[in-house]
């Protein structure tokens, strides 16, 4: 069974640092009202809900859930350290997960077996940036 970790207190970023951080680590993602924030485009409802099951499984295996908001063809996905009342290592490490998982193009990946979605509109669910 596993242990519950001690809880201490976490390095919260300045506004500046989180900015200079996303634009080094993760350039997709920005800083709005205290949140890190990234929009991700679908080709509709099915696209929608995979992005948001994928959060869903990333935030509850890491135990640090962000906010959501969903739409038709997008998914806002909102991080901020509540505990932390900020920006920490967690919600940096969290978005970087999702960013690997969700915008993973295993078609484009040289020697992958995988094919990847086919570019065609009726299969594509997620729009790439």
């Amino acid at each position: 069974m596993a242990k519950m970790r001690e809880l201490k207190e976490e390095r919260v970023y300045t506004d500046q640092e989180v900015e200079a951080k996303l634009k080094e680590e993760l350039p997709k993602w920005y800083l709005e009202d205290g949140w890190i924030r990234r929009k991700y485009k679908t080709s509709g409802w099915k696209g929608t809900l995979m992005v948001i099951n994928t959060v869903g499984h990333l935030a509850e295996a890491a135990f640090h859930h962000p906010d959501i908001t969903a739409s038709y063809a997008f998914v806002i996905v909102k991080l901020m350290n509540h505990a932390a009342k900020g920006i920490s290592d967690k919600d940096f490490a969290l978005a970087k997960k999702m960013e690997e998982v969700i915008m993973w193009q295993p078609g484009i990946e040289e020697g992958s077996p995988l094919e990847g979605t086919p570019d065609d509109p009726r299969f594509k669910y997620l729009k790439y940036d």
